[in-house]
């Protein structure tokens, strides 16, 4: 669904040439007014509705009050699976995702998420505004959704557990740990001889309050927000793998609006996206210590044997078959070899 720079040219200046020559702003766009609906699955405090309560009001000024967005947060329309599925019926018109779940619908949007895959922040945003983002982002088009350019950042993702710190392979041995609703969450912790459990986000802080689980694993910015710092003692930070969020969109919705709010909308989401990744990476430098004046204690393993655990058990060559040679390709010559 990527703009062409020739097609957003030509729409913004015809906005720009209706001002100079005195027409109200509003005749630029269309007369109807659209209102659509964005939900997410994290609490109104978190980077991601910051920016996107901001993104929605830029979007409603420029088009003069021709596109309305109304943000829901906090999965207030359902969790993950049946928000997905109102975004594919048109109930909802868009949402944000991390690819993991996506991978439920579009197999290939997990492949960002594989276990150590990115040492850091420079490989991630090499890599998802590269070419293994591009590749994602075909792969998700051919389901009938539309996607925006930039993921959002949901952060490398920590195990907090209330039993006892990750310190090594063996820590995992039988941790009932949850893991969101996604193959590769599963394999990997049952790589590492752990017993996952697949629970939605908004029912994460009941089940570790009432110990249907003892350990999750998220960023940071998600264990403050979420408050989980309230039912879990531990907190190893392992970066065992990065999350981001895709911007998805209902593409029969997507394509009822006309092509100069389509310019408009898509500009201040991924602006909101890239600003939300400045958001999240200086809220990181402050979290640690914010958790750990509430109780949670740190600890940072050795991940090497961690890593070689999963490699020992198949678990790079099991997914490397699943996501086929040339999707395996594109990752590797980001982040460099891991089968």
């Amino acid at each position: 669904m990527t703009l062409s720079r020739r097609s957003f040219m030509l729409s913004t200046t015809g906005i720009a040439g209706a001002a100079m020559l005195g027409v109200p702003l509003q005749s630029a766009f269309a007369a109807k007014t659209y209102r659509y609906k964005y939900a997410n699955n994290l609490p109104p405090s978190h980077p991601m509705n910051l920016r996107a309560k901001e993104m929605a009001k830029k979007i409603a000024d420029e088009t003069d009050g021709a596109f309305k967005l109304q943000v829901f947060p906090s999965s207030q329309l359902g969790s993950d699976t049946e928000t997905l599925n109102q975004l594919r019926s048109g109930a909802v018109e868009f949402f944000t995702l991390s690819g993991l779940i996506l991978s439920t619908l579009v197999p290939a949007a997990a492949i960002s998420g594989i276990g150590f895959a990115f040492p850091d922040y420079d490989t991630v945003w090499k890599s998802m505004d590269g070419k293994l983002g591009e590749y994602i982002r075909g792969e998700i088009d051919k389901h009938d959704l539309i996607v925006m350019e930039k993921i959002w950042d949901n952060g490398f993702r920590e195990i907090t557990t209330s039993t006892k710190p990750i310190n090594g392979p063996e820590d995992f041995q039988d941790l009932k740990i949850r893991v969101p609703v996604s193959p590769l969450w599963t394999s990997m912790f049952k790589a590492l001889q752990s017993a996952p459990a697949s629970i939605n986000f908004n029912e994460v802080y009941s089940a570790l309050q009432t110990k249907v689980v003892d350990a999750q694993e998220n960023p940071l910015a998600i264990i403050q927000t979420a408050k989980l710092f309230e039912v879990q003692k531990y907190c190893s930070l392992t970066n065992h793998m990065w999350d981001g969020f895709w911007f998805l969109g209902n593409k029969a919705a997507w394509d009822r609006l006309p092509k100069d709010i389509q310019a408009v909308v898509s500009k201040h989401i991924n602006e909101a996206g890239m600003n939300e990744r400045k958001d999240v990476h200086a809220l990181n430098d402050e979290l640690q210590k914010k958790l750990t004046e509430e109780g949670m204690q740190f600890n940072t393993p050795d991940v090497a044997p961690i890593r070689a655990q999963l490699k020992k058990a198949g678990f790079y060559s099991e997914w490397k078959g699943k996501f086929g040679d040339q999707a395996w390709a594109i990752l590797e010559d980001s982040v460099g070899s891991l089968a």
